[in-house]
């Protein structure tokens, strides 16, 4: 009977992994689609943190906030967050930069 539990957890753990990596990539393609519709420069992207939330129109999901440098002069560079909310994007958070 251990051994259903332990496979289980096992089980959970790559999932988890794995739905991390399709977030990821996910918030990848939308920033830099973000950052070429408002003629930034995508400079990289990093994730900050991850946890579990809840709310009545989503139930139970997965928040990651995610930090992104970008330019907007080509000379600078700028940390922006984004937020998402399981698979779908929350929003975007830009601080004032220089064109």
């Amino acid at each position: 009977m251990a051994d259903i539990y332990i496979l289980l957890l096992v089980c959970l753990i790559i999932w988890y992994f794995w739905f991390l990596r399709n977030v990821s990539e996910k918030a990848k393609v939308l920033t830099e689609k973000y950052c070429e519709d408002a003629s930034l420069q995508f400079i990289a992207i990093a994730r900050v943190k991850t946890r579990f939330s809840a709310s009545k129109r989503l139930g139970i999901f997965i928040k990651t906030v995610y930090e992104f440098e970008f330019s907007g002069d080509g000379e600078s560079s700028y940390v922006g967050h984004l937020t998402m909310n399981a698979l779908k994007p929350e929003g975007f958070e830009l601080p004032p930069y220089k064109v």
